[in-house]
């Protein structure tokens, strides 16, 4: 395919009210089923194997196969698109360069919501416009599932030593159950608010440094610093 999931290239291919989340709450904490992850690049692969090494079964995509080698290699199941990822899973990590990419992977013709499970669980650690996110939520919520935001704050050594400070927004209910994949990447996973808000949150360049006092500006709706 001529879509990317990294960089600059061509690209790859509101409220929750009617979701089911008796489908989405009732999975074990303990549980250690197959998580889907798209997006191998700097970031999304070494986030991936840190699943890997917590014991989760992972199923991977990305447009260029020769990111998929490695993990493959550590027992990953690679398959061609992400369609076929959310087909074999119900808790899905997306890791994607911009909004556009986000889009196509969601919405696209071999896109995630094509064969998504009700009650799944998608969770896009993009950063991206949170307009974007909010789009997303619905379009989820119209096939049952579940939509979060969870950007990130650090680079690709924390991405790698699994020190990744997660900002996630969307419905509460479902934070435990995003938070139990998080942690096995990151050291710091917040809960921000309605989806839209762990985008807005991270967006914001200091001053303030301290993230309880980003997630206090957005939900009092101050105004903001400018945004990086």
């Amino acid at each position: 395919m001529a879509a990317v999931l990294r960089g600059s290239r061509t690209l790859w291919g509101r409220s929750i009210k009617h979701v089911d989340f008796t489908l989405v709450s009732s999975r074990s904490m303990a549980s250690k089923t197959q998580v889907g992850f798209i997006g191998l690049g700097n970031m999304g692969k070494p986030m991936a194997k840190n699943l890997l090494k917590h014991g989760y079964p992972v199923v991977a995509t990305d447009v260029f196969p020769e990111s998929c080698k490695e993990l493959q290699e550590l027992g990953a199941q690679i398959v061609d698109n992400p369609a076929e990822v959310a087909d074999q899973t119900d808790r899905i990590v997306t890791m994607l360069p911009s909004s556009p990419n986000v889009i196509e992977v969601y919405t696209g013709p071999n896109g995630i919501l094509k064969k998504v499970k009700k009650g799944s669980l998608l969770i896009d650690s993009s950063t991206i416009d949170p307009a974007v996110s909010k789009e997303m939520a619905v379009a989820a919520e119209k096939m049952g599932a579940v939509f979060m935001d969870a950007p990130v704050s650090g680079g690709v050594g924390a991405a790698s030593s699994g020190k990744l400070t997660f900002m996630v927004g969307g419905v509460e209910e479902e934070f435990t159950a995003a938070q139990e994949l998080l942690t096995c990447m990151g050291a710091n996973v917040v809960y921000c608010g309605a989806v839209g808000t762990g985008q807005l949150v991270c967006r914001f360049a200091p001053p303030p440094q301290d993230l309880s006092r980003r997630v206090y500006w957005v939900k009092a709706k101050r105004p903001q610093p400018a945004v990086m």
